[in-house]
């Protein structure tokens, strides 16, 4: 364990693909910023793109810290960790950049997750990932935990919004149009969802 890789593939591939959750951390350029960890855990709401690229959708909710960051500065750490089997953490360091409702690249990315139903998460945008640095560690002091089932209240309660509804629950959100820090978040209104 400790080992650098070069690529996304083979065992660390299909470790990271079998993992119910992952943690997303950003953070913007100031030094007293607000640090971000977010935890992602929709079914089949990450793919791996090619052996260097990833991506995840990013849905509604009651902040768009993520994006903000990734807009200033591009820098995101992704980290799977077992939480069942042998022992082992992953992270992914890199850039990533945040793909929104009318980039003419949207519609594409969106065909790598065709278990999620976009429609009943409010879709905001697809997040890329290119890898620069790829480790694995021991996960030794990780607990044994066990996976039950998914939670369906996101898509419950995003479900009964339509493109317009959508948009004016961001634009109440404090900090879906700008972070904690007042960095630039989640450009409004949202375009339509054409999929």
């Amino acid at each position: 364990m400790g080992r650098t890789y070069e690529r996304i593939d083979g065992r660390l591939r299909t470790f990271i693909e079998q993992q119910k959750i992952f943690f997303t951390a950003t953070a913007p350029l100031a030094g007293d910023g607000t640090v971000n960890l977010s935890p992602k855990g929709v079914a089949g709401s990450f793919a791996v793109l090619d052996e260097l690229t990833v991506a995840y959708l990013d849905f509604s909710g009651s902040n768009a810290e993520t994006i903000a960051h990734l807009r200033e500065n591009g820098r995101i750490t992704l980290m799977w960790c077992a939480f069942d089997g042998p022992p082992n953490i992953v992270r992914v360091h890199g850039r990533g950049e945040p793909v929104f409702r009318d980039d003419p690249r949207f519609a594409e990315l969106v065909k790598h997750f065709p278990a999620v139903d976009v429609h009943a998460h409010g879709l905001r945008a697809v997040i890329v990932v290119t890898a620069e640095l790829i480790r694995d560690t021991c996960g030794y002091a990780v607990p044994f935990m066990d996976y039950r089932e998914d939670r369906t209240l996101h898509a419950q309660r995003f479900r009964r919004e339509d493109d317009e509804s959508l948009s004016r629950y961001c634009e109440r959100k404090d900090h879906v149009v700008s972070s904690l820090d007042g960095l630039p978040g989640l450009p409004l209104p949202l375009p339509p969802l054409s999929l």
